[in-house]
């Protein structure tokens, strides 16, 4: 199937989740997630009506971004290393991977540095995994109230990959719990409306539990492709 008719699938996906789950269609962004894939893929995606595109490779992103439509908002997904921070800060909507103090103030210092109000979502390791980055779920409003005390930032919200044990319902559950506490807080210099959750294989679920994003690769592009 072409990558329109890819897009038409997802986005009936999409209003078919929100339907069943009694929401309005409008309340769910669909990302398209276009790691491998070049500029030109990027914007027949672009051009089907995707109006956000997630990147997580700083280096690939970097190469590619000045090819890519700006009619689409751009939003860096991936782990983000501070030493790379400068290439990401005032190029993009929002970053959805800060996991720790030192990331924070990296970027807040390029901010304020570089004139710039940049939107971040605090990504939280919600199953605990060794393996993977993320706030730890118990420590995220801590770490929530210092990253609203840094100038140049504004904290929009939460981003999860739940772990592959078949269970995702009851974490995004969990998240969506923590992020209605956190809304609820009204912590100076924050706007918490983003919730960044679900992808190709679990975005229903993830929309019946209350995210306002999903970040679908596959299913818009296809099998990922190899990079050299």
């Amino acid at each position: 199937m072409s990558i329109y008719d890819n897009v038409m699938r997802a986005r009936e996906g999409v209003a078919a989740a929100c339907a069943a789950a009694g929401r309005p269609e409008s309340e769910v962004t669909l990302m398209a997630v276009s790691k491998t894939f070049p500029a030109e893929v990027v914007n027949e995606a672009i051009a089907a009506g995707i109006t956000d595109v997630g990147e997580n490779y700083v280096q690939e992103f970097v190469g590619k971004r000045e090819g890519i439509d700006p009619a689409a908002r751009l939003h860096f997904i991936g782990h983000l290393q501070s030493n790379k921070a400068k290439l990401v800060v005032g190029k993009v909507d929002l970053i959805h991977s800060v996991d720790r103090l030192s990331l924070a103030k990296e970027l807040s210092r390029l901010a304020v540095r570089d004139g710039v109000t940049q939107g971040i979502l605090m990504e939280i390791n919600v199953g605990g995994e060794e393996s993977k980055s993320g706030a730890s779920f118990e420590g995220a409003m801590e770490l929530a109230e210092q990253i609203a005390a840094l100038p140049g930032l504004k904290l929009r919200g939460l981003m999860t990959i739940p772990p592959a044990d078949g269970a995702a319902r009851g974490h995004f559950e969990r998240l969506y719990q923590l992020f209605l506490d956190m809304k609820q807080k009204k912590l100076d210099n924050t706007d918490i409306s983003v919730l960044s959750m679900g992808m190709s294989g679990d975005y229903r679920e993830a929309i019946a539990c209350g995210s306002t994003v999903v970040r679908l690769g596959t299913a818009i592009f296809g099998p990922r492709q190899t990079v050299k």
